[in-house]
């Protein structure tokens, strides 16, 4: 745990040195059940070459917590579409709030349909689900990914929803024909900066590390 405190200390740091490179909001994510921790970014939207630059410069401002934790993943996203209680284009969150995250990875060629079913969830479901204020659906732009976000308002709403659903019989339809390989995991937001918002029109990048002395267990999450 003192590690991982630590390890948010720096990412905080950190959060405040993106502002010059034009980060508009800054947020820090911590599973709530393993050691894993996003840190998570929006800027405005950027030429290829412009990511390419600042994912370099990103890089090297993190190795200044590199003793810390193991990057194990970086990648710029796209929002494309979300719900939200409110009935606006944003998510709003705050330090203490609940998200879960829903990652899958497909085929190039069927990214783009992925995508469509992903949004169709979600929005076929969003009225439904006790307790959550937004969800996001993002694409992948160095991999044929997509990330869906759900903020809740508390843990509690959260684990009610996926413990009473029949997840697999209502979402299978809309994935069944989809060769994907998903990840799914709950987080605490720990740090927001900047305008608690995010907008759909800004394009993010989240930065995943994970906590670890171990050479070896450094060494598998690098494979993963």
């Amino acid at each position: 745990m003192e590690a991982s405190d630590d390890l948010v200390h720096g990412l905080k740091h950190f959060s405040l040195t993106t502002e010059s490179l034009g980060c508009v909001q800054s947020s820090i994510f911590r599973s709530i059940h393993g050691n894993m921790i996003i840190w998570y970014g929006a800027w405005q939207r950027r030429s290829s070459k412009e990511k390419e630059e600042l994912t370099s410069t990103l890089k090297s401002m993190l190795s200044n917590i590199s003793s810390m934790a193991v990057l194990i993943e970086h990648s710029f996203l796209e929002a494309y579409g979300g719900e939200s209680r409110d009935g606006s284009s944003t998510a709003k969150f705050s330090t203490g709030d609940i998200i879960s995250l829903n990652s899958a990875v497909t085929t190039t060629n069927d990214l783009n349909d992925l995508c469509y079913a992903v949004l169709a969830i979600l929005r076929s479901r969003f009225a439904k689900m006790e307790g959550i204020t937004a969800g996001l659906c993002f694409k992948g732009q160095s991999k044929p990914r997509v990330v869906c976000i759900h903020v809740w308002k508390s843990l509690h709403f959260c684990y009610s929803w996926i413990l009473n659903s029949d997840h697999r019989n209502w979402m299978m339809p809309y994935l069944e024909r989809f060769s994907i390989n998903m990840k799914y995991d709950i987080f605490r937001v720990v740090y927001v900066r900047g305008d608690n918002v995010v907008d759909l029109n800004c394009i993010s990048t989240h930065q995943m590390l994970e906590n670890g002395k171990e050479s070896s267990r450094q060494g598998q999450v690098m494979q993963n």
